[in-house]
């Protein structure tokens, strides 16, 4: 976790000189909450300007807004109350106080999306701006867990959030893992990101790694589909590539 949140903290420094802001997707889990813990622990963490990024979630579970089950919640607790983040960067997806379905937060959630994308848009100067919006902002880092059952996000085998093609978000219900209501970014949307870092730990999840780099169907092992337009980042600890082929596997100056 610390050898992800240093990676993390040089990635929004280098995204921040190119473009002045940086956007994150998060995850919750225990590896990605406990990323976040790291970053804000980190005595390098003062070189981003947190006031100048945005934060965005890969899923939520559609319980109250107080709820400890809530991504959020989590997030806040471990770093976004230790840094100067700016309130109107921070974009919690809708909790099941302010909206009766998750399929209603859903569809606010990508109606926010929408706006920034919009707003982007509009103050984007250069040359090769395209003629219109994208349903999406630009989105430098997305973090993705990976469960012992090869879900992402909130994203599991066979349903039919994986399969979904066109929208950018989706309510999901009956999940397998409690809460069974939740809301997710679909495959598509985290495809637009410009790096996909999937962060796994345990030998629970060695399974489900090894099929995912093995190129199964993202239908049946969602941890195989997702591709950042400028690469995908495994970031796993020996247990949970314990069944990946050594020569796919290379370890950083930290062992991870």
């Amino acid at each position: 976790m610390a050898a992800i949140a240093a990676r993390l903290i040089t990635k929004l420094v280098d995204v921040q000189d190119k473009y002045g802001e940086a956007t994150v997707v998060l995850t919750g889990g225990t590896v990605g909450i406990g990323t976040l813990r790291a970053v804000a622990d980190s005595p390098a963490a003062p070189a981003v300007d947190w006031s100048k990024v945005n934060f965005w979630w890969g899923d939520e579970r559609f319980v109250g807004s107080a709820d400890p089950d809530r991504n959020t919640k989590q997030a806040f607790d471990a770093l976004l109350s230790h840094i100067p983040v700016a309130p109107e960067r921070v974009h919690s997806p809708g909790s099941s106080d302010e909206f009766g379905t998750p399929e209603e937060a859903a569809e606010d959630y990508a109606r926010r999306l929408r706006e920034a994308a919009a707003t982007e848009h509009a103050a984007d100067m250069s040359d090769d701006r395209p003629e219109e919006p994208s349903s999406l902002p630009r989105i430098d880092v997305v973090l993705l867990g990976v469960g012992p059952d090869a879900h992402i996000a909130s994203l599991f085998p066979e349903q039919a959030g994986i399969r979904e093609k066109d929208r950018t978000v989706v309510g999901v219900r009956n999940s397998p893992k409690p809460p069974p209501l939740r809301i997710s970014l679909t495959l598509p949307a985290i495809n637009t990101a410009a790096e996909v870092w999937m962060v796994v730990a345990g030998e629970d999840k060695a399974g489900a790694v090894g099929l995912a780099l093995a190129g199964a169907n993202p239908v049946q092992v969602p941890a195989s589909g997702p591709r950042g337009t400028s690469r995908t980042l495994w970031l796993i600890d020996e247990n949970a590539a314990s069944r990946v082929p050594q020569q796919l596997v290379r370890k950083d100056a930290a062992g991870a």
